[in-house]
C-alpha cells in the first residue's frame, strides 16, 4: 500500500507521469522526515533522490539508510532500489566559476538521473574567455546547454550567440554586494540579447538539469 505521512503525501505517479519519480525538497526537512520519504519511495520499487541536503542531516540519514549515497558538492542524497535510466544523448553544463559548482553540479546529477550523458565545463566564466572558446567542441554536439553564473550572469549571452541548441541559464546568488544574491545574474539574463536563452530562477540547478533532460529525452526518441 502506497504510504502517506501526516506531513508529506509522496506523489507517487510522479515516476509514470513525468519520467522521474518525486524528489525530495530537503531544506527544512528533518532527518527522519527524509528518511521515512525515501524508505516510501524505495517500497514502491522507486529510487530516491533529495536535493538542497546539508551535511548535519545527510549523515542521520546515511546512518539510517547505510546504501544511501551523498554528494556534497551538490548537497544531494541517493538511495536507489532499481536501476538508473539507460544514458543516452547528451547535455552539457558550464558555470562561469568554482564559487557556481553547487548548483551546475546540482544541475548535472540531476540530467544524469534522468537519462543523460553529461559533459561537464567549469570555470569557463567570461573573465577569462579563452577558456570557453578552447573548448566549444566539447558542447556543439549537445542536446541542450545549462548554463550557470553568479555575478553580473554574462555568460549565458555568449554561449547563446555561440550555439544553435537550447541554452537553459541559471543564475547563481554568487557575487559582490550589488549582485543582490543573485538577482544582477537573474535580470542579466533574462534580458539577454542572445535570442531564444531560457531562465529559472536563483540557483535553482534542479530545474535547470530537468529542463535540459527533457529536451534531451525529445531528442533521443
Amino acid at each position: 500500500m502506497e504510504k502517506v505521512f501526516d506531513f508529506a503525501k509522496p506523489d507517487y505517479d510522479r515516476l509514470r507521469r513525468r519520467g522521474m519519480s518525486e524528489v525530495i525538497f530537503g531544506a527544512g526537512k528533518t532527518a527522519e522526515q527524509i528518511v521515512e520519504i525515501m524508505q516510501a519511495l524505495n517500497a514502491a520499487g522507486q529510487n530516491a533522490f533529495a536535493t538542497r541536503v546539508t551535511p548535519e542531516v545527510a549523515q542521520k540519514v546515511c546512518a539510517a539508510l547505510p546504501n544511501a549515497v551523498y554528494v556534497a558538492t551538490a548537497r544531494v542524497l541517493t538511495h536507489d532500489v532499481v536501476p538508473l535510466p539507460e544514458k543516452r544523448g547528451k547535455v552539457a553544463v558550464l558555470c562561469a566559476g568554482t564559487s557556481d559548482l553547487p548548483v551546475a553540479e546540482e544541475a548535472a546529477i540531476t540530467a544524469e538521473r534522468m537519462g543523460a550523458c553529461v559533459e561537464r565545463l567549469y570555470d569557463v566564466g567570461v573573465a577569462g574567455i579563452h577558456r570557453l572558446f578552447s573548448r566549444l567542441d566539447r558542447f556543439e554536439d549537445a542536446h541542450a546547454i545549462v548554463v550557470v553564473a553568479g555575478m553580473e550572469g554574462a555568460l549565458p549571452s555568449v554561449v547563446g550567440g555561440l550555439t544553435d541548441k537550447p541554452v537553459i541559464a541559471c543564475p547563481t546568488s554568487i557575487g559582490y554586494g550589488a549582485s543582490f544574491q543573485g538577482l544582477a545574474a537573474l535580470l542579466g539574463m533574462l534580458n539577454s540579447c542572445a535570442s531564444g536563452v531560457t531562465v529559472v530562477n536563483i540557483d535553482n540547478g534542479f530545474g535547470a538539469g530537468v529542463a535540459a533532460s527533457l529536451i534531451n529525452r525529445l531528442a533521443v526518441r
